[in-house]
């Protein structure tokens, strides 16, 4: 069992930066992977980026976010996070972290976070 929990977030101006956090309590196995979904008001939560645990860093991301957010681990600490610049209205939404047993780019994940509001202004 693992628990997720997310900070970090908060308002902001478009343009501006954020970085997230999710800390991750219990057992991590180097095939996991950790992921950051989010979920704007009325919309379906969608995909943002993941990360394998371990060994490699090999990432994934949305094409939404390519080339503004970036997504890092520390395996010492348990944590990822998740450093947004450039940051547009169309970026708010509930940032949620999750977990995959089954590994990166796999699509399914486990454990999940409650999730930190992230608000852009414009």
């Amino acid at each position: 069992q693992v628990q997720l929990v997310e900070s970090g977030g908060q308002l902001v101006q478009a343009g501006g930066s954020l970085r997230l956090s999710c800390a991750a309590s219990g057992r991590m196995f180097s095939n996991y992977a950790m992921g950051w979904f989010r979920q704007a008001p009325g919309k379906e939560r969608e995909f943002v980026a993941a990360i394998k645990w371990y060994p490699s860093s090999s990432t994934l991301y949305a094409d939404s976010v390519k080339g503004r957010f970036t997504i890092s681990r520390d395996n010492a600490k348990n944590t990822v996070y998740l450093q947004m610049n450039s940051l547009k209205p169309e970026d708010t939404a509930v940032y949620y972290c999750a977990v995959s047993k089954y590994g990166l780019g796999k699509g399914m994940y486990d454990y999940w976070g409650q999730g930190t509001q992230v608000t852009v202004s414009s």
